[in-house]
């Protein structure tokens, strides 16, 4: 089994070891698509094995985890209530530099986090005009057919992307969806040349969108415009790109909360 270990947070300054080792499964175990053996979490992690079982145990009792029948551990129901929370959170401070966007720009703006195989959308401030693209905040869809997943896969290193499209189906959504993996690193290397991406109907026929990284953030967000192809194709990027940089900077910078002091 092949789980992407990334930069854990192992041996980061003045942080408590246990609490450093039982977000460390957590995400191993989200990264394998939410479960896992202990000898699975044993070769990822490189943790001793006795560790690794206190510490599940610890999370199955307060319902962080779950133990199967197979014997394999899965994120627990209590992990739910803290991302509900969570997400509701990051929409509110993404909405204010999404309301910016869509007054700029007169298009749906969006925010969304890469998690697991999938992104989410976290926030939306919706365009005014009658004919509007709406996604609903929660929605889930596979990253390779969106500009917000897109962009986020453009800041990965290239055999995180590879193990996370493997893991995929890359079932096309329309016929202009790229499909193979190959394909994709090409189109991930163009992003990174033109600094942001765009979704050209491959998520819906005659919808377009385009999406940039949110630098520094916690994990992997984009902020996005989208609407009618007719419309959006009428947008300079020349003109909006430096606004969506300067935005998504400015909420990355808000969401990264690493460099507090204690």
């Amino acid at each position: 089994m092949a789980m992407s270990t990334g930069s854990r947070r192992a041996n980061q300054g003045g942080g408590v070891q246990s609490v450093e080792r039982t977000f460390e499964l957590l995400e191993l175990m989200a990264d394998a698509g939410g479960e896992a053996t202990l000898s699975d979490l044993a070769e990822a992690s490189a943790l001793p094995l006795p560790t690794i079982h206190r510490i599940m145990r610890t999370l199955v009792s307060s319902g962080y985890a779950r133990q199967q029948p197979s014997r394999r551990y899965a994120l627990g129901p209590s992990l739910i209530r803290l991302g509900e929370t969570a997400s509701r959170a990051l929409g509110s401070w993404a909405r204010p530099y999404l309301a910016e966007l869509t007054e700029a720009t007169g298009e749906t703006s969006n925010m969304a986090v890469l998690d697991g195989l999938q992104i989410v959308y976290v926030s939306q401030v919706p365009s005014q005009h009658s004919m509007r693209m709406f996604t609903e905040v929660g929605r889930r869809v596979d990253a390779h057919a969106t500009a917000v997943g897109k962009a986020v896969m453009a800041t990965m290193p290239a055999d995180s992307v590879t193990q996370l499209l493997s893991r995929s189906s890359m079932a096309p959504q329309t016929e202009r969806t790229i499909t193979s993996i190959e394909a994709m690193h090409t189109e991930l290397a163009r992003i990174r040349r033109l600094g942001y991406a765009v979704d050209d109907g491959e998520q819906e026929v005659g919808v377009r969108c385009y999406a940039v990284a949110v630098p520094n953030a916690p994990a992997g967000a984009a902020i996005s415009i989208s609407g009618p192809e007719a419309r959006m194709s009428s947008i300079s990027t020349d003109e909006v790109l430096p606004l969506m940089q300067r935005l998504s900077r400015d909420l990355g910078a808000e969401l990264n909360t690493s460099g507090e002091s204690e």
